[in-house]
């Protein structure tokens, strides 16, 4: 009981913390489409059961215990952020009227990729996880339990950015973008690549 409890309230705590999932369905939801912004969540809930799946098969306490291995997963996820954010930086400004169109359309699969390699290469996630099934989650629990638990995972995560598509993609919040789109795009565009950047600086210093 106590387990599932710590797993519930630490995946909750994880969930809800600013990152690069939740500057991803933001800007879908605002500058795209409620549509976009749900698929990015689906996608992104797909992306954790990537991380439960390896953490399961023993690779999560690998990569755990090895700082080459982690550094090399937090630069490809550095890079994937820097590439999505110089992309947003590009956005230019159009008149108010002409509305999400101006922007590059993004198709179902595109959306659903956005999130699932958001948080598939997220070392926040990895981390996260790996944490949890090497810290909290006892090697014995049984595997239908820890299956259980990784469903509640990703199950989290897609309650929470579904409910965070649903409020950035509301009337108000794109009647409030709706002459400045480049400048929020803009600005999330330059916080995933700080994040990407710090991700990076991060993993050469350690792997100095």
């Amino acid at each position: 009981m106590l387990e599932a409890v710590s797993v519930a309230t630490i995946t909750i705590l994880a969930v809800i913390s600013p990152g690069a999932d939740f500057a991803m369905v933001t800007r879908n939801s605002m500058v795209l489409s409620r549509r976009a912004g749900l698929l990015t969540a689906v996608g992104i809930s797909l992306g954790v059961l990537v991380h439960v799946a390896y953490s399961m098969a023993g690779i999560g306490l690998l990569i755990s215990q090895s700082v080459l291995l982690f550094n090399a997963i937090k630069l490809a996820g550095a890079a994937y952020l820097i590439y999505l954010g110089a992309t947003m930086l590009r956005a230019r400004k159009v008149a108010p009227d002409q509305g999400a169109a101006n922007f590059a359309p993004i198709s179902d699969l595109a959306a659903l990729r956005t999130g699932f390699f958001t948080n598939a290469l997220n070392p926040k996630t990895t981390l996260f996880v790996v944490s949890l099934f090497a810290q909290v989650i006892s090697p014995s629990t049984p595997i239908p339990t820890q299956l259980g638990y990784g469903a509640f995972m990703s199950l989290a995560h897609l309650v929470w950015f579904a409910f965070v598509a649903y409020a950035f993609s509301s009337e108000t919040a794109r009647g409030f973008v709706a002459s400045c789109r480049h400048i929020v795009e803009r600005c999330i565009g330059g916080a995933l690549m700080a994040l990407g950047l710090g991700l990076a600086a991060s993993s050469l210093d350690q792997g100095s």
